[in-house]
Order: structure tokens, then C-alpha cells, then sequence
């Protein structure tokens, strides 16, 4: 059986906590080490982990290439508390012709996410 998780790495591993759990209800599954400063802190996000591991310069470099897609129970509700948690609107929210509304947006980090919800059939 195989298994992805994305991680992300930051200096800012608290402002990307308070980020994906107060938009998206993140919960801490995970930490190493168990006392003391956290290097890799585990959030689960539905039925999917997210890894945050602290690093004090974790560099920048090209534009990124790898993007987080989560899905929500309503882009226009968590688009609208984006700002207030430290990320930013670039895009959004569009009705997609393939059955989703879309909106695009990045975390405190600067990372790439996109909101995604199913558009109810009519």
C-alpha cells in the first residue's frame, strides 16, 4: 500500500498551524519531538495529513511546483476568512465547466492552495 503526504516547510510552522486549522479545521495528529520545539508536526484535514516541518531558512527559489487542492463545504464561506488568518486571494471563486467552484488562494507561506467544492447538480 502506498501513501502521499504533502509537507510543507517553514520558519513559520505556528502562522501555517493557526492557518490550516482555523480555515479548514485542521487537527494535530502528530508531533516529533514529543516535548520541547517541534521539528515535524502532523495535521490531519478530513481523511487526509498534512506534515509542517520547522525549519529556520527553508529557502526560496522558482515558482512552486507542487500545489495543495482542498476541498470545503463552501469556497465563498472560507475565501472570505483567508485575509484574516494571514493567507491571500489570488483567483476566484469560478464555476468550472468539469462540476466545481474553484477558488485560488496561498497560506502565510506563500504556498499554492486551491479551495474546491462540488457545484450541486441542477
Amino acid at each position: 500500500m502506498s501513501t502521499i503526504q504533502p509537507v510543507i516547510i517553514t520558519a513559520r510552522q505556528d502562522v501555517l498551524v493557526r492557518f490550516y486549522t482555523k480555515l479548514f479545521g485542521a487537527e494535530e495528529v502528530f508531533r516529533v519531538p514529543a516535548e520541547g520545539p517541534v521539528f515535524y508536526l502532523g495535521l490531519r484535514i478530513g481523511d487526509t495529513d498534512l506534515g509542517l516541518v520547522a525549519q529556520a531558512d527553508p529557502g526560496t527559489g522558482a515558482a512552486p511546483r507542487i500545489l495543495l487542492s482542498i476541498g470545503v463545504d463552501d469556497v465563498d464561506g472560507t475565501l472570505g476568512r483567508v485575509t484574516a488568518l494571514g493567507g491571500s486571494v489570488r483567483s476566484g471563486p469560478n464555476d468550472m465547466p468539469w462540476g466545481q467552484r474553484v477558488a485560488h488562494i496561498r497560506d502565510p507561506d506563500g504556498n499554492p492552495v486551491n479551495l474546491t467544492q462540488p457545484i450541486p447538480v441542477r
